[in-house]
């Protein structure tokens, strides 16, 4: 399938407030507005999310401005003990209210309630700073830290602006990018979670949409070190029109290597069985190996969200841009599901 790739700085929205430019790039350069969209602010979706880990732990820290709900949450997941930690506090219709940036290059995020604080702040260095205290988080203990997440040199995102297939109103403008460095220490409670550079990483995960009465969207990523070199990827499919560009890529040191279409064989019956991925150009076989799930529901009024997420191990081969053959083993990432309606 031919993908439009965007070379250029170019609007998301046109003179009406819709959606136009549709297509993938390599750097976040599209020109977003919000206040040029047409939509009501219930039909928003703005979420920032960023995936940290080391051998011993995954953290998850999201903030998620869905119109009608908005949440901030963290999760720690132990990969050693296959234990999870999750809290997240949710806002009735904050219609805007967090303040999230319109690009994924600059703009802070500060989440403040009570005396519980989340920072997400890029530096013009392009490292980016978490902040986090949360008095309490799970059961009676707290969880405080910061962490400098530091990007590869000339580093590529997998940027993406695609309608809905059933709403050509409907869009979602997307960056991924799954190759940071990590450096910092995370408390929970009385457990220190040390992160070290070349022994840590990250991905960030951010999105911008107006969203369709709904939507199921699969999504897996990883990264970390296979031969001394660093890799990752973000692969997913789901009900946005992909013909204009995918949101599936592979990338080595920080350098995008496209995909077309790539398949989640999941296992019926149990999730936490080995999983299968292929893509339809025959450059991806990945296998997933999950040890742990997580189940999160959130209902407001008419509106629902579901996510069903898996933590586990990657292993498989990837074919890059010239014709190279990447093999790669027990890469820690995770798979999701996600289904919204309102």
């Amino acid at each position: 399938m031919a993908q439009n790739e965007i070379c250029s700085a170019v609007s998301v929205l046109d003179d009406t407030g819709s959606p136009q430019n549709f297509g993938w790039s390599r750097q976040p350069d599209f020109f977003y507005d919000p206040a040029l969209v047409w939509a009501p602010r219930r039909k928003f979706s703005e979420s920032d999310r960023y995936i940290v880990f080391n051998p011993t732990h995954m953290v998850i820290f999201e903030i998620r401005d869905d119109g009608y709900l908005g949440s901030m949450g963290a999760t720690v997941v132990s990969i050693k003990d296959k234990k999870r930690s999750t809290q997240i506090f949710h806002s009735i219709l904050p219609f805007g209210s967090y303040e999230m940036p319109s690009g994924s290059r600059n703009g802070s995020i500060h989440y403040r309630r009570k005396k519980m604080i989340l920072d997400f702040v890029p530096m013009e260095s392009g490292a980016r700073i978490i902040k986090a205290d949360i008095p309490r988080f799970g059961r009676h203990r707290s969880l405080r830290g910061e962490l400098v997440l530091t990007e590869p040199a000339a580093a590529e995102s997998l940027v993406c602006n695609l309608p809905w297939r059933n709403d050509k109103n409907a869009f979602r403008y997307s960056r991924r990018s799954p190759w940071y460095t990590v450096e910092g220490v995370i408390q929970l409670g009385t457990t220190e979670i040390i992160f070290t550079s070349g022994n840590a990483w990250g991905i960030f995960d951010w999105n911008r949409s107006i969203r369709p009465r709904a939507d199921v969207r699969y999504w897996a990523a990883s990264c970390g070190l296979s031969d001394g070199r660093l890799i990752g990827f973000s692969i997913g499919h789901g009900l946005i029109d992909s013909s204009a560009g995918t949101e599936n890529a592979f990338f080595v040191d920080g350098r995008i290597h496209k995909l077309d279409q790539a398949t989640f064989h999941i296992p019926p019956s149990n999730w936490l069985s080995p999983w299968h991925f292929t893509s339809n150009d025959n450059r991806l076989e990945m296998d997933f190996h999950p040890f742990q799930e997580r189940i999160d529901r959130r209902r407001m009024l008419l509106y629902s969200a579901s996510r069903r997420q898996v933590y586990g191990n990657f292993s498989g081969k990837v074919v890059l841009d010239d014709g190279a053959v990447m093999d790669f083993h027990n890469l820690t990432g995770f798979a999701e599901r996600n289904k919204t309606r309102f």
